[in-house]
C-alpha cells in the first residue's frame, strides 16, 4: 500500500503530495494519519492525504515513514484543508495546518538524531509527538520478572528481540512507566513500543491526566426558562424542518469529498433579526434539535471579545458537551478540548474562525453569528474566510449553515434563504438615534453628548460609548520644525500610548519612549493630534464622577482580559464602558440606556468599497446596544457629515432600506456578492524587486483573460517595501486559477527570490 503524504512545510515551491510505502506496523495508516517522514536529509511531519495500490516510482526509490503519531484527523478534515489551501491560493502544508491537532505545528529544522526519543527530538524539530504525555507503558508481569525477579530473557516470545526491544523491558522490570520516560531511557521510539504491544510483551494503557477545562465566565442577559415568542418560534421551526436527520453513514469517500446520499445539505440560512430579537435563543434550540438528532453543531462568533458570553450560554444549556476553542487558551487547554472533541466527549464546540475545524463528527449545524463581522476574516497565510469555510463545510458534510445578524452582509442576503426577526422579544421599539455633526465642535464630545452623558450620571445609569481608535493620540508633531514621528520600520505615524508612557506602531508593535524634545530642532513643543480610547476614558471619567469607567480595547484586553471587563461592567450599579468595536459586538446588557458612537463617519473616508457597509454596520449594531430594559434608552451619533446615507439608514434602523441602495451599485461595478476580488502583495527588502515581481504576476494573470489593476506601490511595513494588484472577475475559479499559476511561476523563478508573496482572495 502507498500512502501520499503532504509534509508540513512552507515552502511555497513544493509539489506534493509525496509517495512511501506502508508495511509492517504502517499497514493500518490511513488518511488523516500523521506520519514522520524522511525527506531528503530532514525528517518531516507529513499528513496522509491518499492512498493508492501503487506508486509511478520505481519500488528502490519508494522508502518507508519512520513512525505514525497517535493523533489523527478526519479524513472530511483533510479534504477541507486541502480545499482552504487550493482556494486561498496557499500551500497543502498552511492548509492542513489548520485542521492537525493544536500545537503540531507545520515547520522543520535539522535531521532526527538517532538513538533519541521521538519527542525530544520532534520538539527540537518544532514538531510534537501527541500522544506521548498521554498512554502510559506496562510491563506484563513474564516479560518484566521472566518468573519472580529473574532477568527478563526467557519468555519464547522475546528470542530475537532487538537490542532497543531489550532496552525497554529492561526500563519497564521496576514497573509501569510513562511512553517519554521509557522512550528517554532506552533509546527508542515509539514504533518500537508499539512493535513489543503486538508481540505482547507490554501493554499500552490510556492513563490518564485530568482535561484541562478553560474557564466560561457568563457575562450578559440569560434566557434559560423563557419561552420563545412566535416568531422565534417560527424561525426556529424552519431551520429545524432543513436540518439533516440521524447520525452520518460513517467516513466519507476518498479522494474526492462527496456528499453524503442520506443528506441534501440545505441552501444556507440567514436570520436577519434586529438587535435584541433574541437571536442567540434560536441558536440554542437549534443546536438542542441537532444534539437531539445525533448529530454536532459548531457556533462560531467574530472574535474572542464575544466567546465568554456566548460560551456562557452554551455551557449553561448544554453543560460538559460544549467545547470552547480560541486562541487565548493556553496549549494544553487547546489540546485538551481537541481531543475532547475527537472523542466525541463534546458534541457542540464554540469559538472564533478556527472553530470551523473542530474535529467533530457527523456534524449537522454551523451557527454564524454576527456573520457581517469582519473578524471571519483570517489575516495570516492562508488567508481564508470563515463564513465560506463554513459554507463548503456544510456543503461536504451534508448539515445546515445559519448566519445571523442585525446588520447582513449583501453577499448573505444574495446567496441565502433569509428569515426575519423583525422585533424584539420584550416588544420594545428600537431605541431612537440622533445624528449630530461635529463641524466647529472643540474636543471629541458634542455639548448634546455632554448631556446625554450628564443625565446617565444623575440617574445612575449605564451607557457604552464607541470610538474605533485606540491609544492617547493618533500622533505627535513639534510645533516648531513640523517634524511628525514616524514608526522606524512602517510608513505610518506612532500612536501615543500615555499610559505606558511609550509611542507604538499598530502595524509591526514597534515601541519607544515618549520624545521630551524634537531631535531635529531641540524644540520642547510637542503637539498632540486627535484622540484614542485612553484620551476619551480621562475625559469621561472626569464628566461622569463618581461612576466608574471601564475601559475595552485590544490594549485592555491583552493586559486584563475581555471577560474581566465585561464581567466589571455587568457587576457595577451604574457605569460607563468605553471601547472600540469590541464594544458593539453582540453583549447584551439589559440596563444600557444610552450608546455613543463618536466619529462616525470615520470610515467613510476610506477608499473601500465596503466603507458605507461598515459604516451602517457599526453604527447599527452600537445602538442595537442601548434600550434592552425597561427603562429604554437612546442613542448619540456624532459625526462630521450627519447627513451621509449610511448614518441615516443606521439611524432610522433600516437595513432593507441600505441593502436596496447598496446592491444595485455592487451590481454595476461587479463588486461582492456580483464579482470577486483577489489582492496579491509582493514584499521585498529593498526598493525594486517587489515591483518587478508584481509586473511579472500582472502579466500572467492578463495573458490568461483576467482583468487586474496595478500594480502600485503600498507603504511600507515591517521593514519591507511592497507593491500590489487587485484582480477584480465576475467569475472566481477562473481568476484563483490565474493568480495561482502566476503566483507560483514568479516564486519558483530563481529572479524573483528575493521577494515574498501574499495572496488575498476575498479581501476585507
Amino acid at each position: 500500500m502507498i500512502a501520499k503524504v503532504e509534509p508540513l512545510t512552507p515552502a511555497r515551491a513544493l509539489r506534493g503530495p509525496f509517495d512511501y510505502r506502508l508495511a509492517g506496523s504502517l499497514a493500518g495508516v490511513g488518511v488523516g494519519s500523521m506520519l514522520v517522514v524522511p525527506f531528503g536529509r530532514r525528517r518531516l511531519l507529513g499528513v496522509v492525504v491518499e492512498l493508492a495500490e501503487r506508486s509511478e516510482l520505481p519500488a528502490e526509490r519508494l522508502v518507508q515513514p519512520v513512525a505514525a503519531l497517535e493523533a489523527d484527523v478526519p479524513e472530511s478534515l483533510v479534504r477541507l484543508g486541502l480545499w482552504v489551501a487550493h482556494e486561498y491560493v496557499s500551500t497543502p502544508a498552511r492548509g492542513l495546518a489548520l485542521v492537525l491537532p493544536p500545537g503540531t505545528g507545520t515547520g522543520a529544522g535539522r535531521p532526527l538524531r538517532r538513538r533519541r526519543s521521538l519527542r525530544a527530538a520532534l520538539t527540537e524539530e518544532g514538531l510534537e509527538v501527541l500522544a506521548v504525555d498521554g498512554p502510559a507503558l506496562t510491563a506484563e508481569r513474564r516479560a518484566a520478572c521472566a518468573g519472580e525477579g529473574g532477568p527478563a530473557v526467557a519468555s519464547p516470545a522475546m528470542a530475537r528481540l532487538g537490542s532497543r526491544q531489550t532496552a525497554v523491558l529492561e526500563a519497564l522490570a521496576a514497573g509501569p512507566a510513562t511512553v517519554a520516560a521509557v522512550a528517554r531511557r532506552a533509546g527508542a521510539d515509539h514504533s518500537t513500543l508499539r512493535s513489543l504491544e503486538r508481540r505482547g510483551l507490554v501493554r499500552l494503557e490510556s492513563a490518564a491526566e485530568p482535561a484541562r477545562r478553560p474557564s466560561v465566565v457568563s457575562v450578559g442577559a440569560r434566557s434559560n426558562g423563557v419561552e420563545p415568542t412566535p416568531a422565534q418560534r417560527a424561525a426556529l421551526e424552519a431551520i429545524v424542518a432543513r436540518l439533516p436527520g440521524g447520525p452520518g453513514p460513517g467516513p466519507l469517500p476518498a479522494p474526492a469529498l462527496r456528499q453524503r446520499s442520506g443528506d441534501r445539505a440545505a441552501r444556507p440560512v440567514l436570520l436577519h433579526g434586529v438587535t435584541g430579537s433574541g437571536k442567540t435563543e434560536v441558536y440554542l434550540r437549534a443546536v438542542a434539535a441537532a444534539l437531539e438528532r445525533g448529530r454536532s453543531a459548531i457556533v462560531l462568533v467574530p472574535e474572542i471579545a464575544l466567546t465568554p458570553q456566548t460560551a456562557g450560554r452554551f455551557v449553561e444549556r448544554f453543560g460538559d458537551a460544549v467545547a470552547v476553542m480560541h486562541s487565548r487558551l493556553s496549549p494544553r487547554e487547546r489540546y485538551d478540548e481537541w481531543w475532547r472533541i475527537r472523542r466525541g466527549e463534546a458534541r457542540v464546540c464554540v469559538g472564533p474562525r478556527s472553530a470551523v475545524f473542530a474535529p467533530l463528527a457527523d456534524l449537522g449545524l454551523i451557527v454564524i453569528d454576527e456573520e457581517h463581522d469582519g473578524s471571519y476574516k483570517q489575516e495570516g497565510d492562508p488567508r481564508y474566510d470563515a463564513r465560506v469555510v463554513a459554507e463548503r463545510r456544510a456543503a461536504l458534510e451534508g448539515a445546515l449553515l445559519v448566519a445571523g445578524s442585525a446588520t447582513p452582509r449583501p453577499e448573505s442576503v444574495v446567496r441565502s434563504e433569509r428569515i426575519v426577526l423583525g422585533e424584539r422579544v420584550d416588544g420594545r421599539a428600537l431605541p431612537p438615534v440622533d445624528v449630530v455633526g461635529m463641524a466647529g465642535t472643540a474636543g471629541p464630545l458634542h455639548e448634546r453628548t455632554r448631556e446625554e452623558l450628564d443625565g446617565v450620571r444623575r440617574r445612575g445609569e449605564k451607557a457604552i460609548v464607541l470610538l474605533n481608535r485606540r491609544g492617547w493620540s493618533n500622533f505627535l508633531s513639534c510645533r516648531l520644525c513640523g517634524r511628525v514621528w514616524e514608526c522606524p520600520h512602517c510608513d505610518v505615524t506612532l500612536v501615543l500610548h500615555r499610559a505606558a508612557g511609550e509611542m507604538a506602531c499598530h502595524h509591526c508593535g514597534h515601541r519607544q519612549a515618549v520624545p521630551s524634545a524634537c531631535p531635529d530642532c531641540g524644540s520642547v513643543s510637542v503637539a498632540r493630534h486627535g484622540a484614542g480610547t485612553e484620551q476619551l476614558e480621562r475625559e469621561l471619567e472626569e464628566l461622569v464622577r463618581p461612576l466608574p469607567v471601564f475601559r475595552l480595547d485590544s490594549d485592555v484586553a491583552a493586559a486584563a482580559g475581555i471577560a474581566t471587563v465585561l464581567r466589571r461592567f455587568e457587576e457595577a450599579g451604574a457605569a460607563v464602558l468605553v471601547g472600540t468595536q469590541m464594544v458593539a459586538k453582540g453583549h447584551d446588557f439589559p440596563d444600557v440606556t444610552l450608546g455613543v458612537v463618536l466619529d462616525a463617519d470615520a470610515t467613510l473616508r476610506f477608499p473601500d468599497f465596503r466603507a458605507e457597509e461598515r459604516t451602517f454596520a457599526l453604527v447599527a449594531q452600537l445602538a442595537g446596544r442601548s434600550g434592552r430594559g425597561a427603562r429604554g434608552g437612546r442613542v448619540i451619533v456624532q459625526a462630521l457629515d450627519p447627513d451621509a446615507r449610511a448614518l441615516r439608514h443606521a439611524a432610522a434602523h433600516d437595513a432593507d432600506g441600505f441593502l436596496a441602495g447598496e446592491l444595485p451599485r455592487r451590481k454595476v461595478f461587479a463588486y461582492p456578492p456580483y464579482g470577486h476580488l483577489i489582492r496579491v502583495v509582493c514584499s521585498a527588502a529593498d526598493l525594486g524587486p517587489e515591483h518587478a515581481a508584481a509586473e511579472a504576476i500582472g502579466a500572467r494573470v492578463a495573458a490568461a483573460g483576467v482583468p487586474v489593476l496595478g500594480p502600485a506601490p503600498l507603504f511600507r511595513r515591517q521593514g519591507r517595501v511592497r507593491a500590489q494588484l487587485v484582480v477584480r472577475s465576475r467569475e472566481r475559479q477562473p481568476a484563483i486559477a490565474a493568480v495561482r499559476d502566476a503566483v507560483e511561476a514568479v516564486a519558483a523563478d530563481r529572479a524573483h527570490g528575493a521577494v515574498a508573496f501574499a495572496v488575498d482572495v476575498d479581501p476585507q
